[in-house]
């Protein structure tokens, strides 16, 4: 046989790329900026304004949304475009502040308006699941990229992967059905249990959520991206044994 009569290779499909070169600095500060304006800031704010100042709730929360609105206004400057995370992050301030002014204003109603937010946002991930993509592929974006074009341009582009699309919306659906009950469950408490016990029990169980819920993010992630490079490995030696027509 021939050289030209041999069988020819099939060509390999396109490996997924990988992440561009982060900036640790870039990084760091966008980590560090996140995390203190949309959640250490405003939690500090309220509690010294109601606890040592006598403010009222809602005029505590409606002060403390203004660092979240520095994020969001230091992302458009840095970025030169509002994203998606800092959208959601505007929306839920606005939602938080009109359920506070809804209702009574006991104890109790506040732990049920306060599980009522976290519930909104359970409802919220599944509803994405309609859209074109979840809300989990932005929240990913934000945490996952380090902010410059390089970056979000290769994380957008992972989106043509079919095990990549799997993935986020898995991971919202998980997100939504665990704070919809999480919601739920701390609604039937603060109706069964005393206020100062709930007080008590109601922070930990967001935050326990919240951590339980980054944790197996960050498990199911790494275990989808290892599954995703071995199924591409296996296609890519399928593609290359198999003879062209």
């Amino acid at each position: 046989m021939s050289a030209q009569d041999a069988p020819l290779a099939r060509p390999a499909p396109p490996e997924r790329p990988a992440p561009p070169a982060r900036s640790g600095a870039a990084t760091a500060i966008g980590w560090i900026l996140t995390i203190g304006l949309n959640v250490v800031a405003p939690i500090l704010t309220y509690n010294t304004l109601v606890d040592d100042h006598g403010w009222s709730e809602f005029g505590a929360l409606l002060l403390s949304s203004v660092w979240p609105v520095l994020d969001s206004a230091i992302s458009v400057a840095w970025r030169r475009k509002l994203d998606e995370f800092a959208v959601v992050t505007l929306v839920f301030i606005v939602i938080t502040a009109v359920v506070s002014l809804v209702g009574a204003h006991s104890a109790r109603s506040l732990l049920i308006k306060d599980s009522a937010v976290t519930g909104m946002f359970g409802l919220l991930c599944l509803g994405t699941l309609a859209a074109a993509r979840p809300l989990m592929f932005y929240f990913g974006r934000k945490f996952a990229t380090d902010g410059t074009p390089e970056s979000t341009a290769w994380w957008n582009g992972l989106w043509q992967y079919e095990g990549f699309r799997s993935t986020m919306r898995r991971m919202t659906l998980v997100w939504g059905v665990a704070y919809v009950l999480e919601a739920l469950v701390r609604i039937a408490l603060a109706y069964s249990l005393d206020t100062k016990t709930m007080v008590t029990l109601s922070p930990v169980m967001i935050y326990g959520v919240l951590g339980a819920l980054g944790v197996w993010t960050a498990l199911y992630g790494k275990r989808s991206q290892a599954e995703g490079g071995r199924r591409a490995a296996a296609a890519a030696e399928a593609t290359a044994a198999t003879p062209a027509p």
